[in-house]
């Protein structure tokens, strides 16, 4: 199986590179932001590659970095999701915001993804929330918070603080982790004006 190769820039496809290795071209494809983060014909790239290999044909897939090709992997993971989707995934989110929008729930950021609809993103969120967090550096009280709201067993005082915040036109996830943190600050027994008292403090830091 073939996981990196280092070569020379050859041309560009639709959505594909291909890659000159010692004369021999390997026909990589790569997500949209993969493809226009690489150098123009002639200058050195290097891929981290995943290797599909069928019975009528091997395809490469070419990835900025190992990790953007774990996520890759665990896309796939999800009923529904095959290459395509997870490549159109990966072109629109740094593997970075793909973290963020699973572990906050942010199931609209997902789905704006070419040919991702509601259902797939959501199926995305909800299957791969217990993973994300161990991916990316996310503040598990965020997580935790972000499934309550989803599940709707959040207080309900931190419930309506990031309501609140919202109706003032701040994101979910960025009110949920505001809140989080006013929570962990303002304690337990904090009513809602104090919360979003709070959380707006976060916010304009």
């Amino acid at each position: 199986m073939i996981g990196k190769l280092k070569g020379v820039i050859d041309s560009y496809g639709e959505d594909y590179v291909i890659l000159d290795v010692h004369g021999v071209g390997y026909q990589v494809h790569c997500a949209a932001r993969t493809m226009q983060s690489l150098p123009q014909p002639g200058e050195a790239a290097t891929l981290s590659i995943e290797t599909y290999v069928r019975e009528d044909a091997i395809k490469l897939f070419g990835f900025a970095s190992d990790v953007e090709r774990e996520w890759f992997r665990l896309l796939q993971t999800v009923q529904g999701v095959g290459a395509k989707v997870a490549l159109a995934v990966l072109g629109t989110l740094r593997p970075s915001e793909l973290a963020t929008a699973i572990a906050t729930r942010d199931k609209a950021a997902v789905a704006r993804s070419p040919g991702v609809g509601n259902k797939v993103a959501e199926r995305i969120v909800s299957e791969l929330k217990d993973k994300a967090p161990a991916i990316a550096n996310i503040d598990p009280a965020v997580v935790h918070l972000a499934g309550a709201l989803e599940d709707k067993t959040a207080p309900r005082p931190v419930a309506d603080a990031v309501s609140a915040l919202v109706n003032l036109g701040y994101g979910q996830p960025q009110a949920a982790a505001a809140i989080a943190a006013a929570a962990r600050n303002a304690g337990d027994d904090a009513d809602t004006a104090t919360l979003i008292r709070h959380g707006l403090k976060e916010l304009a830091k």
